[in-house]
């Protein structure tokens, strides 16, 4: 009987470091066996800018998965975002090798290959190469030409691009902590995979997962990515504003936030019975020391915080995620709307907000796809680290995606099978 393999997620977000730890079988069935989640230390805006904090805080992270699954984890896939992610569509066209005109794997590595020659400056690497359409010999809307006759192939790729200190601090990290990388992904992609429906995207769909410091965006059209950026606002400025109008700390704001976000969700009336005028009033006051809230902050009503501080801010997200629609320029292919996820997706009247500013159907993301412990990840918050996982296993069996590129035109993996053949050559 085949051992199981088992695989390790990390998402290294601003507000928090998420592990999960998973055992996949030889029927793919995935089961989630560990799930961390600690306080995000040295990371500001999803990028490192304290190596020896953020060390600290991966490992806490790791290690609690580790404990919590039984397995000691080597390798791991690592999510990668902020502002300085970009995205750009390319185009190439290269002829068919064989001289019977079937299409072979070979072909379309050197088709991917060319569409990776795109002009980026020196401080700029390449993270994803994302084949969204082929065309072979004018015939258009191909997904996979492999076993295919012609002479010309063509493709239409999506590349994504991160910056190499970003990439190699992230790296450096996780070495420190005693772990290799498999694979760095954005963390708009990995969100796709837990979140979106293969229906969705084939319709066309708008994914904002909304983290602590920055928010992404990724547009898919026909089943493929087509658009991706990041917005360098998140649920932590939401906190913020709580923070200076409501004259308390932080950890104040963020559980008056929390709070908002679960109370205002249920109904407060299950039996349909209404209560009168002074009870409602009396409920809608925010008695903050049940929260545990130290400081003495006049009485204030849920709908004047929700309405004078909150809508706002989060008005003010989904007017940036229109204006990287409207940049996109693939706004009226997306029928099926927006799926929010993210930590800030918890937010009280986020779905009411990107409704009204946006003008789409919108709705929650839910990750799906694992069995296990999945009550553990039963939020929106652990989207990216949940996709990740899905990447994982399905990139094991076929890399759809091109590995982060670390050193000029060469991935990973290319320099470690060349520098063990750089070895052997020494060898008598």
């Amino acid at each position: 009987m085949a051992k199981d393999r088992v695989l390790c997620a990390v998402d290294v977000g601003s507000s928090k470091i998420a592990t999960l730890i998973a055992s996949v079988g030889e029927d793919e069935k995935i089961n989630l066996i560990g799930v961390s989640a600690t306080v995000s230390k040295g990371v500001r805006k999803a990028q490192i800018v304290d190596i020896e904090e953020a060390v600290s805080a991966i490992t806490e992270s790791i290690e609690a998965a580790e404990r919590m699954a039984g397995y000691s984890i080597s390798s791991v896939y690592v999510t990668i975002g902020g502002p300085q992610i970009e995205s750009t569509n390319s185009h190439a066209v290269v002829a068919v090798a064989k001289p019977d005109g079937e299409i072979e794997e070979n072909d379309i590595l050197r088709v991917n290959d060319a569409a990776r020659a795109i002009p980026l400056p020196s401080s700029k690497e390449i993270l994803h190469v994302i084949p969204r359409t082929f065309t072979v010999d004018g015939q258009m809307g191909i997904k996979d030409p492999i076993g295919m006759t012609g002479v010309r192939l063509e493709t239409d790729t999506h590349i994504i691009t991160g910056a190499t200190t970003s990439m190699k601090n992230l790296v450096k990290c996780m070495g420190l902590v005693g772990v290799n990388v498999e694979e760095l992904v954005f963390s708009g992609i990995s969100s796709s995979y837990s979140v979106l429906t293969d229906t969705e995207k084939e319709l066309g769909v708008i994914l904002v997962d909304i983290g602590g410091e920055t928010t992404d965006v990724v547009i898919f059209v026909d089943g493929a990515v087509a658009y991706s950026s990041v917005i360098p606002v998140g649920a932590r400025h939401i906190t913020s504003d709580l923070a200076v109008g409501l004259r308390i700390s932080l950890e104040s704001a963020e559980k008056i936030k929390v709070h908002l976000g679960k109370t205002l969700k249920a109904p407060v009336l299950p039996d349909g019975v209404e209560k009168d005028g002074k009870e409602k009033a009396k409920e809608d006051i925010l008695d903050v020391r049940s929260l545990g809230i130290a400081e003495d902050i006049q009485k204030i009503t849920k709908k004047s915080v929700c309405d004078s501080i909150i809508r706002p801010r989060v008005r003010e997200i989904f007017e940036l995620v229109g204006k990287e629609i409207k940049k996109s320029g693939f706004g009226s292919q997306t029928p099926s709307g927006l799926v929010i996820c993210g930590g800030g997706a918890l937010t009280v009247g986020l779905l009411e907000q990107a409704k009204y500013v946006l003008g789409y159907p919108a709705r929650l993301g839910k990750n799906e796809g694992m069995v296990g412990l999945v009550d553990e990840i039963d939020s929106p918050s652990f989207s990216a680290a949940a996709g990740l996982v899905l990447y994982g296993v399905r990139s094991g069996t076929v890399r759809q995606f091109n590995l982060p590129v670390l050193a000029k035109g060469l991935p990973i993996k290319d320099l470690v099978s060349r520098g063990v053949s750089l070895f052997k050559s020494f060898l008598p």
